[in-house]
């Protein structure tokens, strides 16, 4: 199959950033967010910072909208039509129905090759840079769809959370607990189970200053690892100041020589679960 007659798509939630989406010619669906009565598109129309301010301000909590089968076939269909082959990476199935629905498009109008990253942000974006790698290289959609199957289980994507504020006021985790948390100084490391479609759980509890939380996270995520795949790491907030992606940067240089050290935003959907100050560390094994 050429290259070419591949087309490259993928959930907007995926958060790669305009660089390395020109880069391997990605396409994405763009989710959609509501707050109060109005409806945006994610990324175009509205920011993370917009929606901590409606929070904030008015008391409004962003609600994502579910992603319908009728919308995936208006967004394949033209491709469809042309005679490509679409190779689409989705958001985790255990955290949104988006994969499903892009399942039921694939078995009605063929030529969609579905992945479900059973991750978020820049961990389902992982898979999205391989994908892109195997297009210029000239694999085959289904080839593509089979080796990123094989790979989604050697995605790490792990966060430290700054306050469960956010959380607690969606109904993610009980204000006592959100209270509790932001007394005791408490940071939450929430990790992406990729056995169980990118179910979320909390793991290591950190205590503290971020500026104290942020190098030790990096160190029990990379110290001593002989496992890592040196391509990339990818250094992924919603809200942080730039100091604590230098902070991230420099810890990460201890432990670890990735070619490619990249910095990115959450999109609005990804940060309407985690809060402000959310950043991570996302990165493959062997």
């Amino acid at each position: 199959m050429l290259t070419n007659n591949i087309i490259l798509s993928a959930d907007s939630t995926c958060d790669i950033g305009p660089e390395l989406q020109a880069r391997y010619d990605v396409h994405f669906f763009n989710f959609h967010i509501q707050v109060g009565e109005q409806t945006y598109v994610d990324r175009e129309e509205i920011s993370p910072d917009d929606i901590y301010r409606a929070w904030r301000e008015r008391g409004l909590l962003p609600k994502t909208a579910a992603i319908t089968p009728k919308d995936y076939s208006d967004y394949f269909e033209k491709w469809v039509g042309q005679g490509k082959e679409i190779v689409h990476i989705s958001l985790g199935s255990a955290i949104s129905s988006a994969h499903q629905n892009c399942k039921l498009v694939a078995e009605s109008l063929g030529h969609i090759y579905p992945v479900d990253s059973a991750s978020l942000s820049t961990g389902c974006g992982l898979l999205v840079v391989k994908a892109g790698e195997m297009v210029r290289a000239g694999f085959s959609a289904g080839e593509i769809q089979r080796e990123l199957n094989r790979l989604k289980p050697k995605v790490s994507a792990t966060f430290i959370l700054d306050t469960l504020e956010f959380m607690a006021a969606g109904g993610r985790c009980s204000g006592v607990m959100s209270i509790g948390a932001n007394l005791l100084k408490l940071h939450p490391c929430i990790l992406v189970d990729n056995a169980n479609g990118g179910e979320m759980k909390v793991g290591k509890l950190y205590r503290g200053r971020m500026e104290k939380v942020l190098p030790a996270y990096v160190r029990d995520k990379l110290e001593h690892r002989r496992d890592l795949d040196l391509d990339r790491v990818f250094i992924t907030s919603s809200g942080s100041p730039d100091k604590d992606f230098e902070l991230v940067k420099a810890e990460i240089a201890k432990y670890a020589n990735f070619r490619e050290v990249i910095e990115t935003a959450a999109s609005g959907t990804i940060s309407s679960h985690c809060g402000p100050r959310t950043l991570g560390i996302l990165f493959m094994t062997k």
